[in-house]
């Protein structure tokens, strides 16, 4: 995993800001990605207010991995860079219990943020442009090939649909969000804005875990 931090070159860029919104922040200790699905079991109420608000008005939440801090109680640290999220499922179990299914839209740069008195973080965010549509490479394989597995594994109603495994940032998230990789190493993997450089580490790291195609 040090190999893995140490590899991952910075070329996020930041000059792709293309709009501006206000938004509340949801920290959390995990990274979603664009198109990804993210299960969520709400029971606080600054986020169950969030989330109610949010269906109401069809509108969206930023989430972001904590750089400091936790998930419960005083509010976190979060990371500059988050991901949209839309509401795309939901139930209400019990009481007091909210579980919903986000599913990730565009990147965000986090320009500005304050802390209510509810404990919640609501931030101006720049909006970042997708990255560029490229086709998966032969040389890309490995990465092909590890995503049918797993799609066999957890089934495909584990990703959201439509599934473009043969477009690479598409690709990329995926392997990102499902292989055991270190927190912040799948930060730096959301911030980055080439596609085949993060199939390349992708394809790198999974060879240096003994898989083989």
């Amino acid at each position: 995993m040090n190999w893995f931090k140490q590899n991952l070159p910075l070329v996020f860029d930041r000059l792709h800001n293309v709009r501006h919104l206000r938004i509340p922040i949801f920290p959390l200790t995990t990274v979603l990605y664009p198109d990804g699905l993210l299960p969520l079991k709400i029971f606080e109420t600054r986020y169950m207010d969030m989330a109610k608000a949010c269906m109401k008005d069809n509108s969206a939440f930023g989430v972001c991995l904590i750089q400091s801090g936790a998930e419960v109680g005083a509010p976190a640290t979060p990371y500059a860079v988050g991901t949209l999220a839309h509401i795309a499922d939901w139930d209400m179990p019990q009481l007091g219990i909210l579980n919903i299914t986000a599913q990730g839209g565009q990147r965000f740069l986090i320009e500005s943020s304050e802390v209510g008195q509810d404990g919640l973080i609501t931030a101006e965010v720049s909006l970042l442009s997708a990255e560029p549509t490229l086709l998966v490479t032969e040389e890309h394989s490995l990465c092909t090939t590890v995503f049918e597995t797993i799609v066999q594994e957890l089934g495909e109603a584990r990703f959201s649909n439509p599934m473009h495994p043969e477009q690479a940032a598409w690709l990329g998230y995926r392997l990102a969000e499902s292989l055991p990789i270190k927190a912040s190493a799948k930060q730096d993997l959301l911030e980055m804005n080439d596609s085949l450089m993060r199939l390349k580490i992708l394809q790198e790291f999974l060879k240096r875990q003994g898989v083989s195609g």
